[in-house]
């Protein structure tokens, strides 16, 4: 009679759990959720070409009227960044601003009923199956969808990384993958729930600080939220290094090779010692690429570009060494006026 009554329990309570599921909404297929989230990721063109830079990243739609979130980097340093949708249209964007901390930006473009992406309420946690959306290696052109990956949030814990030589910025919370994200093209795409809700946005290449293993990871869409927000509202950055004053770059101890021809590139000559640039590690030879996560191709251009950065904020520094992309942070921008005091002191 107790093993019938026990019986009779263990089946009432299976009917119970039944009916509860019974209650949730299915999951959508897996296909259905790529193919809705595929809608609301951009690709973008930009500049690039440089070995180890490429001209092309990914990003998704924040709003109907045309608000697109990215990651910050050389690619949007154009004069012309093409954003094309997921239906094969191309739109001109426009760069609003960026968020150096967390390393994304804001573009916009002129369109409207755009499919914008649906954030999720509150972060996600460890073990949520995820679908990562983005061109990655560039495949998808026109109206081609964009690559899905399928996996799972490994953990979420602090940024502690670094990008070449330097740490990178945004020392956060992030969503760290257990596939791999850390693609040409990826960053800036979209990081979405088994429902098709927005979760975070692809990270840039970054090595783990303690292990030097390459890192996939996401920003949780809360941070991706607050950086645009910061930007729409002007706390962002847009570098306006055409119009910048030039900025002798002695006075971070660089020397670079003379400015023979109208672009000559940004190589160094030598460097100065006791100064920013031999504590960061730059030596003779390094072609600069970058700065500030702009793009620059000659020797006036990356003093302009330093000039663009305000008084105070970090130099950061992109070198082709070997054959090898290195980023080195030389420490914050002195003023022009330094020059003066450096020479009067005996």
């Amino acid at each position: 009679m107790i093993r019938f009554r026990a019986a009779v329990i263990v089946v009432l309570l299976a009917l119970r759990a039944g009916s509860v599921l019974a209650q949730q909404p299915p999951e959508p297929a897996t296909q259905l959720v790529a193919a809705t989230a595929a809608r609301s990721v951009v690709k973008i063109y930009g500049a690039g070409g440089l070995r180890g830079l490429e001209a092309y990243q990914s990003g998704v739609i924040l709003s109907p009227d045309g608000r697109i979130v990215t990651a910050m980097s050389t690619v949007l340093d154009s004069e012309g960044i093409d954003c094309v949708l997921d239906d094969g249209r191309r739109f001109e964007a426009t760069l609003v601003g960026v968020d150096p901390r967390r390393e994304l930006a804001v573009l916009s473009i002129d369109a409207t009923d755009l499919p914008a992406a649906v954030p999720v309420e509150g972060r996600a946690a460890a073990g949520t199956r995820v679908l990562a959306v983005s061109n990655l290696f560039g495949v998808a052109v026109g109206d081609e969808r964009a690559s899905v990956q399928r996996g799972v949030i490994a953990t979420v814990v602090p940024l502690e990384a670094r990008r070449g030589a330097a740490d990178a910025p945004y020392t956060g919370t992030v969503y760290v993958l257990d596939f791999t994200t850390n693609n040409p093209g990826s960053p800036g795409g979209a990081v979405v729930d088994t429902r098709g809700r927005l979760l975070g946005m692809i990270g840039k290449e970054l090595r783990s600080s303690a292990g030097g293993i390459w890192l996939n990871y996401a920003l949780p869409i809360d941070e991706v939220l607050a950086g645009c927000e910061a930007i729409v509202a002007g706390g962002g950055t847009t570098t306006a290094v055409a119009v910048a004053p030039p900025v002798d770059l002695g006075l971070l101890g660089i020397v670079l090779v003379p400015d023979l021809l109208d672009r000559t590139p940004p190589f160094v000559e030598a460097v100065l010692p006791s100064s920013a640039a031999t504590r960061a590690g730059l030596a003779a030879d390094d072609l600069i690429i970058a700065v500030g996560g702009r793009a620059v191709g000659s020797r006036v251009a990356a003093e302009r570009a330093v000039g663009a950065i305000p008084l105070g904020d970090p130099v950061r520094l992109s070198v082709i060494r070997a054959g090898t992309v290195v980023d080195f942070d030389l420490g914050p921008r002195p003023a022009a006026d330094e020059a003066a005091l450096q020479e009067s002191v005996p």
